[in-house]
């Protein structure tokens, strides 16, 4: 089930007993918290709303309210937050009556909604993983495309009587890494700046909304690739004067040009935009600004590229060395290369 569907179906049709809800996507798990909290009245989830944190708390305890009768009410709701023993990650310190877990998935409580978040991967090898799914409703929250953020994002302002026009999409896509959460925490200051026109302009979110590290490194992997080594030298000591990690720097860079150079290997054999998305697990916007980069790249730049930064990231791990004297070096030995 999706993110769309669960929402429909919660409006128009009594809930099921248990939900799985997968993936990490904040601003999407959020929405759904506030769906299902609507399933009880306001005046009853004090009595007949309770969220219990795994890390915490061992699932026995959130078991006890899931099985009580719900307290002059129609029913009762219970989330199970950060059940990380559900997935592939070390279990926490918290002894979980995984038993107990078992027999009431296979027998939920009737007038109970109880609705289990896991953001990591979810190990399915494991019987309580396979009975889950197999009883639960599983939804799986998945990284959007852009014209389903885009919609989402136009919704979201209309309920406050503004609206975007497309080229403030695209550089809020942009600055964001086309990050739903990201976008939409940047609503309330973008909505505060065009409070007179209620039109929100790409001028303005220029100047407000900061760019990712992401995005900052996407500018660095074009400067570098366009071997301009002035204004990459520029860009990277900028990352530095904002203290950023050269360490960190580094790794953003590796994987910036190991996703390109999977993207042109993908492309070459067929995998459309969102395919490729999916098979790498990467998010569709990065896929697409990968694709469209790849158009002035060459597959052997690329890779020397790709070896360079992996041999200033042993550099950084290995050496005392200055890491813009390290960049430096590479931008000249890669520029020289380079065909």
């Amino acid at each position: 089930m999706t993110y769309v569907s669960v929402l429909s179906e919660l409006k128009k049709q009594t809930p099921r007993p248990l939900y799985l809800v997968t993936g990490n996507q904040p601003y999407l798990a959020n929405q759904l918290r506030q769906a299902f909290r609507a399933l009880v009245p306001e005046s009853e989830q004090t009595m007949n709303f309770v969220t219990y944190d795994m890390e915490t708390t061992p699932v026995a305890q959130a078991l006890d309210d899931a099985m009580s009768a719900p307290f002059f009410g129609e029913r009762r709701l219970v989330f199970i937050d950060r059940a990380t023993f559900l997935t592939t990650e070390k279990g926490g310190k918290v002894d979980h009556d995984i038993d107990g877990l078992l027999q009431y998935i296979e027998h939920p409580e009737p007038t109970s909604v109880v609705v289990i978040f896991v953001t990591g991967k979810l190990d399915s090898r494991k019987k309580l993983v396979k009975t889950l799914k197999k009883q639960a409703e599983v939804v799986a929250l998945e990284a959007l495309g852009e014209r389903q953020i885009q919609t989402l994002l136009a919704d979201r302002l209309a309920v406050d009587g503004y609206t975007i026009d497309d080229p403030a999409f695209e550089q809020l896509q942009q600055r964001t890494g086309g990050d739903l959460t990201l976008m939409m925490n940047e609503l309330p200051k973008l909505e505060l700046a065009c409070y007179d026109t209620k039109i929100i302009t790409s001028s303005v979110v220029g100047e407000l909304v900061t760019k990712t590290l992401d995005q900052n490194v996407f500018d660095l992997v074009n400067a570098v690739m366009a071997k301009k080594i002035n204004a990459a030298l520029t860009l990277y000591r900028g990352l530095i004067l904002t203290k950023e990690e050269p360490l960190r720097i580094n790794a953003v860079l590796v994987s910036q040009f190991r996703l390109l150079i999977q993207c042109q290997i993908l492309a070459r054999n067929g995998y459309s935009q969102g395919t490729i998305a999916s098979t790498l697990k990467v998010h569709p916007y990065r896929v697409k600004l990968a694709l469209q980069s790849l158009r002035h790249l060459q597959q052997v730049n690329l890779k020397r590229a790709y070896l360079g930064l992996i041999e200033i990231e042993k550099d950084l791990k290995s050496t005392s060395q200055d890491p813009m004297t390290l960049f430096e070096l590479f931008m000249l030995k890669y520029a020289s290369q380079a065909a």
